[in-house]
């Protein structure tokens, strides 16, 4: 497996049970959204990127050689195939209404029945985030049943790299177990279908803390870890008849082992290794340690590669490595450990959150006496995803390492998930990506250039802007550079000049660039607005390329006013008169017009004089949503069209003076255009919204009268109203942003 070029929104109490519905997933036809009834057969793909989000989770299962699962926080979950040599996504099934159940919070295999995949689902929390649930399948998450919990889970939230936090019982595969954050220790007695609370586990929910953070089976017994203690109580627990719990005796304390992070147990050397760190992770560990359990003597004994908080340059304490890092702090906790199943006392465990020295992997043969660090000798290859680079000549061995897993049928085939991909190797030395099929990208941006090589530029969260010369090969140029941003906030390319292109992010050496090739190289501006450091938003050009219009917004959401450049950038002017962190949209057709939608009062602001000057055009819109999103369409002065979720579709013809509703659309979320269909004299047009169906995926080709879904129950993705857009080359072809499962195209067939 993972053979390739070397190459991220009611409490149960007592034994309650969980309310549950089980529904089974059985993929169904495409259907009509609108007329005409019968919707075209539309073959959906990734764009390729490859990974570029945290992958929480990686496991082989122990009795089938070539099987193997990874989680991820908000994109879903995938098996490995091993014919095709690439990750199969698992539940692109998950639609709008369901959006939340994208994150994976835990995964779970059967030994006994290979077949048997279980995943418990939910990305967040909070209050507007809906509950969890748990996908049962018995063909290797082919087709699935799904059992809703009445609590919820935290896939993106802290604490997502710890775990498993679902397991079956290794006395019997009827049984299963699954761990909560808020909500405690949950058992099904019917293989998932329905849930209760484990009043006798000894934790204490806790509203704001971590709950169980790992479960693991030890012999016939289980251990669950608690992330909630004070790092002098207890942590970890165990049953060996699935009804009385105890802490187990003698376990360490202290900061260095204030939560467990993972566990895995080597059931030839009958002993327990666990990781710890003095938070949940992935952020903010300072400290932490690795322990190991003889399960028959019940002795502990420390075995941590190397001590946090030395310098990069210090103690090598167990491990034979030689760290260099300038002296700066060495802080972090421990992550992702997993033993060898072939050779008893061989583990690996990964560092986490270690920024100063780089994080790494440990192995040790002699159960934890010596250790070695795998980076030190590693070889990294990543020409396959160039973007891991981050414009810097060589590859960070990786951040964010807390899923680990070393193949039970090969000792040297070792995998480990970072903060942007998944790592593997096959003999310790050479790594590189084991990625392809699985792709996570938050994609915030698209743009399909009229001309030029690339059909396809996308902004994206972590990675930035990417140049999509072939949409099935991650882009040869990585991520843009000069300067390279962690995540894009805004992309625009001139409609009478393609070969110009700007860009907009979060940067450590600029927060704004432009192109004069398409997008292929860049520059920085030469100045900016001083806001636009800690508040870059979107950014708009108009018709011909010679205003720039950008607006600025906080990541906690406060508004500041706009500037505007007439010198490529190099000099900026405040335009007072543009509402606060709206979204400029400039006209397609005439360089003098641009666009703003104040989406606190439901106001249509225009200037006619380059953006130098706003004034109201239209009022008593849809307001209260920052996301209601205005679009032009191409090649046309004045035709613009207000996306306002569930008020529905907007359109207006004459600059936005008056606006008239689209009645063949109840919802709106995003939309875009693309080239008209043969013989029609408008613009094909995309959205993501409702007719007469569902919110699903849909193409207008006579001006939105009628539409057709292009979607299928099978393609949904979870949460998708952020971006659409058509290609202007290529009739019928589409791409969509998702929020964790990258970007998806369609095509008909």
């Amino acid at each position: 497996m993972f053979t390739s070029r070397l190459s991220r929104r009611a409490v149960l109490a007592g034994t309650a049970a969980a309310a549950v519905t089980t529904v089974p997933f059985l993929p169904g036809p495409a259907q009509a959204a609108g007329a005409p009834a019968t919707a075209p057969s539309y073959r959906w793909r990734n764009a390729v990127i490859g990974g570029t989000g945290f992958v929480t989770g990686v496991l082989f299962h122990p009795a089938v050689p070539g099987l193997a699962y990874a989680r991820t926080d908000i994109g879903g979950a995938y098996r490995w195939d091993d014919r095709s040599a690439r990750w199969i996504p698992l539940i692109d099934h998950i639609g709008w209404d369901d959006w939340n159940l994208l994150g994976v919070e835990a995964i779970a295999v059967d030994p006994v029945h290979p077949d048997r995949l279980y995943l418990a689902l939910g990305t967040y929390t909070q209050s507007w985030a809906g509950n969890g649930a748990v996908l049962r399948s018995e063909d290797r998450g082919v087709t699935w049943s799904r059992s809703d919990l009445t609590v919820k889970l935290g896939a993106n939230e802290d604490g997502r790299g710890a775990g498993e936090r679902l397991l079956v019982d290794p006395r019997d595969s009827d049984v299963l177990w699954l761990g909560t954050r808020h909500d405690g220790l949950l058992k099904s007695t019917d293989r998932g279908a329905t849930w209760a609370a484990v009043s006798s586990f000894p934790g204490i929910p806790s509203a704001g803390g971590q709950g169980v953070t790992l479960l693991v089976a030890v012999g016939r017994r289980v251990h669950a870890g608690w992330g909630d203690g004070d790092g002098s109580s207890p942590n970890l627990f165990r049953t060996a008849d699935g009804s009385r719990w105890e802490a187990v005796p003698g376990q360490p304390s202290g900061a260095s082992a204030k939560v467990p992070i993972r566990a895995a147990y080597d059931c030839h050397a009958r002993e327990l290794y666990v990781t710890y760190a003095d938070t949940p992770g992935p952020n903010g560990q300072a400290n932490g340690s690795v322990h190991k359990l003889a399960t028959g003597s019940g002795k502990w004994t420390e075995v941590t590669p190397v001590k946090p908080g030395g310098t990069a340059d210090g103690g090598t304490a167990r491990s034979s490595e030689a760290e260099s890092g300038g002296g700066s702090a060495d802080t972090f906790g421990y992550g992702g450990v997993a033993v060898d199943a072939r050779r008893p006392g061989t583990v690996v465990v990964s560092t986490n959150n270690r920024w100063a020295a780089v994080d790494t992997l440990y192995r040790t043969t002699d159960g934890g006496r010596s250790w070695t660090s795998l980076k030190d000798k590693a070889v990294l290859d990543v020409s396959e995803t160039p973007f891991l680079t981050f414009g810097a000549e060589q590859p960070k061995f990786g951040w964010w390492i807390q899923a680990v897993a070393v193949d039970p049928y090969d000792s040297r085939h070792v995998v480990y998930g970072t903060g942007a991909t998944l790592y593997g190797t096959r003999d310790l030395v050479h790594w590189a990506p084991r990625i392809r099929g699985l792709e996570e990208t938050s994609v915030r941006q698209l743009i399909s250039p009229p001309v030029g090589e690339a059909h396809l530029i996308s902004g994206s969260g972590d990675i930035g802007v990417l140049y999509h010369e072939r949409l099935t090969a991650s882009p040869s140029r990585g991520t843009a550079t000069n300067p390279v941003f962690g995540s894009a906030t805004g992309l625009a390319q001139a409609a009478d000049r393609p070969a110009y292109v700007v860009r907009t992010g979060w940067g450590d050496n600029g927060n704004g660039a432009y192109s004069n090739d398409g997008g292929r190289t860049w520059a920085p501006f030469a100045g900016s607005p001083s806001i636009a450091h800690d508040a870059p938003g979107p950014i708009a050009i108009n018709a011909d390329g010679s205003v720039l219009l950008w607006s600025f917004v906080h990541w906690d959401g406060t508004k500041y006013a706009a500037h505007r450049s007439a010198d490529n950038g190099t000099t900026w002017t405040e335009i007072s008169s543009f509402p606060k962190g709206a979204t400029p949209v400039a006209d397609p057709a005439d360089p003098t017009l641009f666009y703003a939608y104040d989406t606190d009062t439901g106001t249509l602001l225009a200037s006619t004089d380059s953006g130098r000057s706003f004034t109201v055009r239209a009022s008593g819109l849809p307001s209260g949503d920052s996301q209601f999103k205005v679009v032009a369409a191409p090649g046309r002065s004045g035709d613009l069209w207000l996306s306002a979720k569930g008020n529905g579709l907007f359109r207006s013809v004459d600059g936005g003076a008056t606006f008239s509703k689209v009645d063949s659309c109840r919802a709106s979320y995003t939309l875009g255009f693309g080239k008209a269909a043969d013989g029609a004299d408008y613009p094909a047009v995309y959205q993501v919204g409702s007719t007469e169906s569902g919110t699903a995926v849909h193409r207008s080709d006579d001006g939105a009268r009628t539409w057709v879904r292009i979607n299928d129950d099978r393609h949904q993705w979870g949460y998708i109203g952020d971006v659409i857009v058509g290609d202007p080359r290529i009739h019928g072809r589409v791409y969509l942003a998702t929020n964790g499962r990258g970007i998806q195209y369609g095509e008909p067939v």
